[in-house]
């Protein structure tokens, strides 16, 4: 067991020999307490970053538009970063953390905001990364998104997948569609997440909110059991496993709205990615599964504006009409391409479509749109 695996221990141990009201471990190291950490999140939401990092050998660093930036103070060395993130931790995630070496988490500042943080080793150090959460619900509207998207939480069951690489605003997107469902519809909304991220409070909709780890043990239990509460609206944070994406499919086809989210780039991986996670064998059982149940998928990302600081969302949008729907069930996947470039009246268009629009709307450079396209000669066609 290494030096970092017994400090660990001892913090579990400590964290279990506390009093109940005793709900945080803090260490008594002279130096460092939880007001630097505080300073630092100030600091950081003052510059406008959306992450920060804290890395042994390195200052904090700062994700500010996109770009890292060191922040204020030197170089950080191991007992500082222990120092700032293990007074974050609660039993059980001081435990997660010794035995998988990795645990996600949420916490709040007075006068600062949310945060999530994923806490984790690296070169036999701890480390972290600290999401800025705003403190406000998003709409369509100020994610400027494509409006199309607002109908999606209008429906009254399918599923609805929003994919995309880590920090591109998957879940800035599902918070913006929860809204719309807890502002015009009287239904109840539970939500399962890994951390909770965004806190909504009850309007027209009841919403109850799942924390993976703190209210229940993983994604695929809790959605087995939620079906039994009957929510009319279901957010799952991630698909992680089949049984998960299993159960998921299963609500979208028996009268909820599901809406969760995957890694991929576009909307046709993400069908070949929810294929992948099941045997050969139960393959075509699982097509014929989503093209029943699904609604849309969105793919997205954030691409740098012209003026070097903002940074706007370029879409993928697929709806599962009955002509996509038909593919996904033959397994004709090759063709859905074609389909989504021509269904804008349905509200659908491509990643190089959405990046032509912002183009020739003045928002990027057309060499960001080459650079964040997936397919060159679209994109010089739509250019010209």
């Amino acid at each position: 067991m290494g030096e970092y695996d017994n400090e660990l221990s001892k913090i579990v141990a400590e964290l279990n020999r506390a009093a109940p009201s005793q709900q945080k471990y803090t260490p008594a190291r002279p130096g460092q307490s939880t007001a630097s950490l505080d300073q630092l999140l100030h600091a950081a939401a003052g510059r406008g970053a959306s992450d920060v990092l804290l890395i042994a050998g390195a200052p904090p660093m700062l994700r500010v538009t996109g770009n890292l930036t060191p922040g204020a103070g030197a170089a950080l060395d191991a007992e500082d970063v222990r120092g700032l993130v293990l007074p974050l931790l609660e039993p059980a995630q001081a435990d997660e953390l010794q035995k998988r070496k990795s645990v996600d988490l949420s916490f709040v500042r007075e006068n600062i905001g949310r945060f999530r943080v994923n806490i984790h080793h690296q070169r036999g150090t701890l480390a972290a990364s600290i999401r800025l959460l705003p403190s406000r619900i998003p709409s369509i509207e100020s994610l400027h998104l494509p409006p199309t998207l607002a109908k999606l939480a209008e429906r009254r069951q399918g599923l609805v997948l929003v994919t995309g690489p880590t920090g591109c605003g998957k879940s800035s997107t599902l918070a913006a569609l929860i809204d719309i469902v807890n502002t015009k519809r009287a239904a109840h909304v539970v939500t399962i997440e890994d951390p909770v991220e965004y806190q909504h409070a009850n309007r027209s909709a009841i919403i109850e909110q799942i924390e993976v780890g703190r209210d229940t043990p993983d994604f695929a239990v809790t959605l087995r059991s939620i079906m039994r509460q009957t929510p009319d609206v279901i957010l799952v944070g991630e698909m992680r496993d089949a049984e998960t994406i299993a159960t998921a499919l299963t609500a979208a086809e028996t009268g909820h709205l599901v809406f969760s989210t995957l890694h991929t780039n576009d909307a046709i991986q993400a069908t070949s990615r929810v294929l992948d996670s099941f045997p050969s064998g139960n393959q075509p059982q699982i097509r014929q599964q989503m093209s029943l149940a699904l609604a849309a998928i969105i793919a997205q990302q954030l691409v740098p504006g012209v003026d070097g600081v903002s940074r706007w969302p370029a879409t993928e949008i697929m709806i599962a009409t009955d002509a996509v729907r038909a593919l996904i069930r033959k397994g004709d996947d090759h063709q859905l391409r074609s389909q989504i470039s021509v269904g804008r009246a349905e509200g659908m268009m491509t990643m190089e479509q959405s990046l032509t629009e912002l183009v020739k709307a003045g928002r990027i450079t057309r060499e960001t749109a080459y650079a964040h396209g997936y397919r060159t000669d679209d994109l010089q066609r739509y250019l010209g």
